[in-house]
């Protein structure tokens, strides 16, 4: 079949590979119709997560029909139409039970790199590197789906393809970072990021109850569609001083929520100096990631409020204001996103009208378009928001 294969950084390549076949008895194999580009692919091109290998198929967010199916699924037929959540669960261990699926024990098959790094193992994702499970990607014509009982779900009767196929990650995500953060009626929420994930926190943060809610980008077309779509007030980082702003829309209290849709690659705008030192110190190997989105939100959020992360981090970070945090009484949340528990309930929102993801595709194309695909959409060119690929032509 055909793929888009990870061979270093920077290097994205389509590939002929082998046909994914069934492992296990609770495995399906999905032929894949729609696989979205995400913000956190980019870490993986950009050489930011280590044990990627020459080869490996990238992308993790996907829809498409099940062609074949292992002896033991039970719930799930051939030519059933699925998305299936990016991060996997067993749906047997005590977190899956708990609705925290991202934290499953059982998922990834190659526990050593996590807990050497973290201390303990997370679950595997699609198309994420060895250290999550080294599991094939959907950038491809077929992927092999496991535990699919537990991380396929049916799309419903009416809901498009274009609609359901965010369900896979970036409506998921963006819901859980409100959902985790308790908003309040009445609460302001400020979102920093207004790429896929963030316009869905924005959106999310609406339907639990904020009565403001503030996006905060530099990309013109993406801060119009916080205000078109996600109903947004919108800053743009590189025209004003965030905490200013902020503190000036907020009566001097500033936001009860702030939620990062940016993770390790974030940059500091206005301030040249921290930009100049985070990516230098980045560059020498001194820190992993970027936080400059972390020290904003800091600064920014409201004393007794919530930080609330779903963009990506993988290792370590300097000048963390740690006294900050702690003598403001901040409440942090943050993780990957546990999809499983949030799908049924994300496809009745789209079903009653409430939300429709579909604006986050700005592009459909083939996959052998996929290395132009991540130039256009790491660049931000031609106004792109996600990039869709159709391996099915």
């Amino acid at each position: 079949m055909k793929a888009l294969c990870w061979n270093g950084t920077n290097d994205l390549r389509v590939e002929r590979v082998p046909d994914p076949v069934l492992v296990n008895p609770h495995d399906v194999i999905v032929k894949v119709a729609l696989s979205s580009v995400c913000g956190s692919d980019l870490h993986l091109i950009d050489g930011y997560v280590p044990t990627m290998r020459p080869g490996d198929i990238i992308g993790h967010e996907f829809l498409g029909e099940i062609v074949e199916k292992g002896p033991e699924v039970r719930y799930l037929n051939r030519g059933d139409r699925v998305i299936t959540v990016s991060i996997i669960g067993c749906g047997h261990c005590g977190h899956c039970r708990h609705g925290e699926s991202s934290l499953c024990d059982n998922s990834n098959p190659n526990p050593e790199h996590a807990r050497t790094a973290y201390g303990h193992c997370g679950a595997g994702i699609f198309g994420y590197s060895h250290a999550f499970g080294g599991y094939a990607g959907s950038h491809a014509e077929y992927i092999r789906v496991p535990y699919a009982d537990f991380n396929a779900f049916r799309v419903p009767e009416g809901v498009s393809d274009e609609k359901a196929v965010f369900v896979s990650d970036a409506v998921p995500t963006g819901y859980m970072a409100a959902d985790m953060a308790g908003i309040k009626p009445g609460d302001v929420v400020a979102v920093w990021g207004c790429g896929g994930v963030g316009q869905m926190a924005m959106r999310s943060a609406s339907l639990l109850g904020a009565e403001r809610v503030i996006g905060i980008d530099r990309v013109p077309d993406r801060l119009r569609a916080a205000q078109m779509k996600a109903g947004a007030e919108t800053l743009d980082y590189s025209r004003v001083d965030i905490f200013d702003a902020l503190q000036a829309m907020t009566g001097g209290r500033g936001p009860d929520v702030c939620i990062d849709a940016v993770g390790m690659e974030a940059d500091s705008g206005s301030n040249a100096v921290e930009d100049f030192y985070d990516r230098a110190k980045q560059a020498v190997g001194l820190q992993t990631d970027r936080p400059a989105v972390l020290r904003q939100m800091i600064e920014s959020c409201r004393k007794g409020g919530t930080l609330s992360i779903v963009g990506v981090y993988g290792g370590l970070i300097d000048k963390f204001p740690m006294g900050a945090a702690m003598n403001k009484g901040l409440t942090f949340r943050m993780g990957q996103q546990n999809g499983q528990r949030y799908a049924e309930r994300l496809f009745g929102h789209i079903r009653n009208g409430e939300l429709d993801p579909s604006y986050l595709m700005t592009h459909r194309l083939p996959l052998d378009d996929g290395p132009q695909a991540y130039r256009m959409f790491k660049e931000k060119a031609d106004d792109c928001m996600r990039v869709v690929f159709a391996p099915q032509g």
